[in-house]
């Protein structure tokens, strides 16, 4: 189970359990093992009682089993309102957000979740049935970040006949019952059909995924050496170069996988701009490509606001232009969903500059040391519309993002061992 993770040795980890069969299976293997462990537990409030019943169980059982146990509780149905999503993506956030900020607070090295490989299948027939390239296809990773999930090779059944074998206690969620959900849907569905068909099918599958993963990766490395040789990025504008792309023989195929994150839909005009007359374009919702000689030209559809920037001294605590934020110094952090952030006040230089984003703007995740992301793609990672995108605002420090605001800090601006100045910053 852990020969793909060789370096997990000695490291501290997060074991993510909802005290449901398959956290708990991970839970009791990682108890056989030398390694230090914790337990997080998230209570989403969305089942009444039940939430706290396998809240209790869960801390029953660590106590009982002298593991260290973190929780929290989560008004995630407000939090769903609040920030106008689903309530299945608002738990996702929430809980991604927590655990993260559990590594830092505890100091521990990585989290292990309880994924398998029935939920990885569901994963990939849900994004096939909503239409799909081959990255929505080549299903749920096995380490993402500092996520790791080490039953992916195992299918439920298996698991469950483990658990029971060893008498292993576990709680049932009800909702897990109810078709109301597509995953659902397709688990009590849609699967037992394909198992019907060929009983070996999770097997067949799983071979048919290390086929298409490692087809992406042939895709993603062609693509990049292909892109240093055709494409120049100037400033905000990237320059196809049509004269080296018309050289390449599937050259639809790469402007597909160069622009789609773009937006783009209307891809036969796409192509038709390669051998059209200069001056001619096609629009996505924030960008256009436009044909000029020799070159197409993506540039962004800036609007006025974007331009707008408000500075912050060191010695304010309290805006309410553009928005509502509050600066102070405090002696230790808290919890706060994505409302409140915690800054290390020594490496922010003043004033601070409040703005909207712009394309190519990069920031490093908080969790994620040393790695780079794009705003845009966090954009397209929580599915934000043009209007919620404009409406939100990045905190800059010198030019590094130190918050996308109610959304991710940065990982750059981090409370440390060493730090000794404690900034709260927090959106209301």
């Amino acid at each position: 189970m852990l020969q793909n993770f060789p370096f997990l040795e000695d490291k501290k980890l997060f074991l993510a359990v909802s005290g449901g069969l398959d956290s708990m299976v991970l839970l009791h293997l990682f108890q056989q093992l030398p390694y230090e462990i914790a337990v997080l537990h998230c209570n989403f409030q969305l089942r009444g009682l039940e939430s706290f019943g396998d809240q209790n169980f869960v801390s029953e059982y660590s106590n009982q089993n002298t593991i260290p146990f973190f929780f929290t509780q989560f008004d995630t149905t407000a939090f769903a309102k609040d920030y106008k999503l689903s309530t299945q993506v608002a738990a996702r956030e929430l809980r991604y957000s927590w655990f993260y900020e559990q590594l830092e607070i505890q100091n521990f090295d990585y989290i292990l979740t309880a994924h398998h490989a029935d939920d990885n299948l569901e994963t990939f027939l849900i994004n096939l049935s909503r239409g799909t390239g081959l990255e929505g296809l080549t299903g749920i990773p096995a380490q993402n970040d500092k996520i790791i999930r080490p039953l992916l090779p195992f299918t439920r059944q298996e698991i469950e006949v483990y658990a029971k074998e060893i008498n292993l206690q576990w709680r049932e969620d009800s909702s897990n019952a109810s078709d109301k959900y597509l995953r659902n849907k397709i688990r009590h569905t849609l699967i037992p059909i394909l198992k019907e068909l060929n009983e070996n099918f999770i097997s067949s599958f799983q071979k048919t995924q290390n086929y298409l993963q490692e087809a992406q990766t042939l895709v993603e490395d062609a693509s990049i050496m292909v892109y240093q040789q055709v494409v120049r990025q100037k400033e905000s504008e990237m320059h196809f170069d049509l004269k080296k792309l018309m050289q390449l023989p599937n050259y639809k195929s790469y402007l597909y996988q160069w622009l789609h994150e773009f937006g783009f839909t209307a891809w036969e005009d796409i192509y038709d701009l390669v051998e059209c007359q200069s001056g001619k374009q096609v629009f996505s919702d924030g960008f256009r490509l436009l044909k000029n000689r020799d070159f197409l030209i993506l540039s962004p559809l800036h609007s006025v606001k974007e331009s707008v920037e408000f500075l912050i001294n060191e010695d304010q605590q309290k805006i309410n232009i553009p928005l509502n934020l509050s600066f102070c110094k405090v002696a230790d952090i808290s919890i706060d969903a994505n409302t409140t952030i915690f800054v290390d006040a020594d490496k922010l230089q003043f004033p601070l500059v409040l703005r909207h984003w712009n394309e190519g703007d990069l920031f490093q995740p908080f969790g994620m040391s040393g790695q780079s992301k794009k705003v845009s793609k966090l954009f397209k990672d929580e599915k934000l519309s043009l209007i919620e995108k404009e409406n939100v605002w990045l905190l800059c420090s010198n030019n590094q993002i130190v918050w996308v605001i109610g959304m991710r800090q940065d990982e750059r601006f981090r409370i440390e061992n060493t730090t000794k100045n404690i900034l709260k910053i927090q959106f209301e």
